[in-house]
């Protein structure tokens, strides 16, 4: 099954064409696809008018310098300042990230979207596509948040999303452009990467 990309703000005929192949289960939604609010809800009633099935309608809504949606849409803040914000009143940043959660998911539902791709669990550990979109480098602090914005989101009405993969924000490579290795031994991984995301399907994610 295969979630697709759409050119502009409204359908074209090309791509209500598409939406009804039997392989295409959704949309993901970028940049280019929003003017406003209004304009969202509107092409995510088109896409679901378009297509046979039900689809799943998608979008990177993350905060920070991830954030497709910001025409007549809050500014969200990016989780590495609530990663920041632990070390000094570790309860008023665990309440900030729920409320950045439930925020962002009642926007994006509120406009016909169904998921954001969210919460970034990976380690902050130097990879540059990571930077400040990870909550810490500590695995532990981490896990805390993600079981944290993981319920949160659930209690919007979003499921969650668990990017991007163990170990990811430990390598250099920026994997949008390069093929990345990690040598370190799978012991190593699950004492520390894998921590959050195993703390995220215990949320429910």
């Amino acid at each position: 099954m295969l979630l697709i990309g759409v050119a502009g703000t409204k359908l074209s005929a090309q791509e209500r064409d598409w939406l009804q192949h039997d392989a295409v289960a959704g949309v993901v939604l970028f940049k280019r696809n929003v003017a406003s609010r209004t304009q969202v809800a509107e092409l995510s009633a088109a896409i679901r008018a378009a297509a046979p099935r039900p689809v799943l309608i998608c979008v990177d809504q993350e905060g920070g310098r991830v954030q497709r949606f910001r025409e007549g849409f809050s500014a969200l803040a990016p989780l590495q300042s609530f990663g920041a914000q632990y070390t000094q009143d570790p309860d008023a940043a665990l309440a900030a990230a729920r409320a950045h959660a439930q925020l962002m998911a009642s926007e994006v539902r509120a406009s016909g979207v169904d998921l954001s791709f969210a919460p970034v669990v990976d380690l902050g550990r130097g990879n540059r596509a990571i930077g400040d979109r990870a909550f810490s480098d500590d695995p532990q602090i981490v896990a805390t948040f993600t079981g944290a914005y993981v319920q949160a989101l659930h209690g919007a009405g979003m499921a969650a999303t668990l990017k991007h993969f163990p170990g990811h924000g430990t390598v250099l490579e920026d994997t949008h452009l390069d093929h990345a290795s990690d040598p370190r031994p799978l012991e190593v991984l699950q004492a520390e990467d894998l921590v959050p995301f195993v703390a995220g399907i215990e949320a429910g994610a």
